[in-house]
């Protein structure tokens, strides 16, 4: 587990070593380093397990929102330990969670065992009463009496056909049973590969889901555009306003994202305050229809904030780029991203400029 409680109490018992401004500035880049990892933490429980991370991105942000630089040692150590409990109860519940899939599975593999077995038993059963009629009727050829030949053929047919019956009726039930069996675990695993693939927070596509649709897209030669979107100043909002409040930008945003683009675009939450959008036509194309995305998503935006409803203004850097012919994933989303970071330049240049 992280602890910054050591150099805390440095920064604060050894004043001969430093004045008072570098003490308070070691305390300000600990606590900073500090909520910068608890965020990390939330986000990388996410993909690590999808069905619970949310829980605790959520627990550990609230305790991140609580950190400051002037927290004693005492304080800061009691945020330790919370930290500590939640990472331990979400540990003990992911373990959980993975050992009830697993055992899952392995009470499919028994059933499919126990029907397989079943069958076999059944068949041994329905020889072994074949192999009787045809012994029995091997002895209607040195039969004489045609009375007693006739009595022999129609008992053994009737044996042979309610043997036969049997095993139909048995494996009819068998089959059913087993596909009843499949049935409820196909749904578990489909419900477990929806989970895998939405975004806990926003419901948009996970980073893992859109991967998977790159690589597909490569594999079938399909045009695509990668659009890399991320949102200009977020950490001042879940500073200033709170985690919750960030949260509700983030699902805002998604259902703008949502609303403005077509069905054939795909939409993932690329991580934390980051989107991705996958478009299937060239550049110039591609360039179009950012531009008017870009107009959709960026504007006023209203949350409840500690201090009640709140206006914001939301913008976004954007950066766009086509596949080459041959290029991997990683080479596309590489130069989506550099464009991206050269468009939040431009941005911020901007902002510099029209600052009086």
């Amino acid at each position: 587990m992280i602890s910054i409680k050591k150099y805390l109490d440095a920064a604060w018992a050894d004043s001969t070593a430093c004045d008072e401004t570098e003490e308070t500035n070691l305390a300000s880049a600990a606590i900073a380093a500090y909520r910068s990892a608890l965020s990390e933490i939330g986000e990388c429980s996410l993909k690590a397990c999808p069905a619970l991370g949310n829980g605790l991105r959520q627990g550990l942000g609230k305790l991140e929102a609580g950190l400051s630089a002037t927290m004693d040692p005492e304080a800061v150590k009691g945020t330790e330990k919370k930290v500590q409990e939640q990472l331990q109860d979400w540990g003990k519940k992911t373990a959980a969670h993975y050992r009830k899939q697993t055992g899952e599975v392995k009470d499919l593999l028994i059933v499919m065992a126990r029907t397989a077995e079943s069958v076999g038993e059944r068949d041994q059963r329905c020889a072994g009463q074949m192999n009787d009629v045809t012994s029995r009727l091997k002895t209607i050829a040195s039969l004489e009496d045609l009375t007693q030949i006739r009595s022999s053929i129609e008992k053994s047919a009737a044996e042979l056909k309610t043997s036969i019956d049997r095993m139909t009726a048995e494996g009819k039930a068998a089959i059913e049973e087993l596909k009843a069996e499949v049935t409820t675990y196909q749904a578990k695993l489909e419900e477990a590969e929806l989970i895998a693939s939405r975004d806990a927070l926003t419901g948009l596509g996970s980073r893992l889901w859109v991967e998977g649709q790159i690589e597909r897209k490569i594999k079938a030669g399909e045009p695509l555009c990668a659009a890399i979107i991320d949102i200009n100043g977020f950490k001042p909002i879940n500073d200033e306003h709170g985690h919750l409040a960030g949260d509700e930008v983030l699902k805002q945003f998604s259902a703008e994202l949502q609303s403005v683009c077509r069905n054939t675009d795909l939409i993932g939450r690329w991580g934390g305050d980051e989107f991705i959008v996958l478009l299937d036509c060239n550049l110039s194309k591609a360039t179009v229809k950012i531009d008017r995305l870009r107009d959709w998503i960026c504007g006023s935006y209203k949350i409840h904030g500690r201090n009640g409803p709140t206006k914001l203004r939301v913008d976004a850097s954007i950066g766009l780029a086509e596949r080459l012919q041959y290029e991997s994933m990683k080479g596309l989303l590489a130069r989506a991203d550099a464009a991206m970071y050269q468009d939040k330049a431009a941005f911020r240049a901007r902002a510099a400029a029209s600052t009086p």
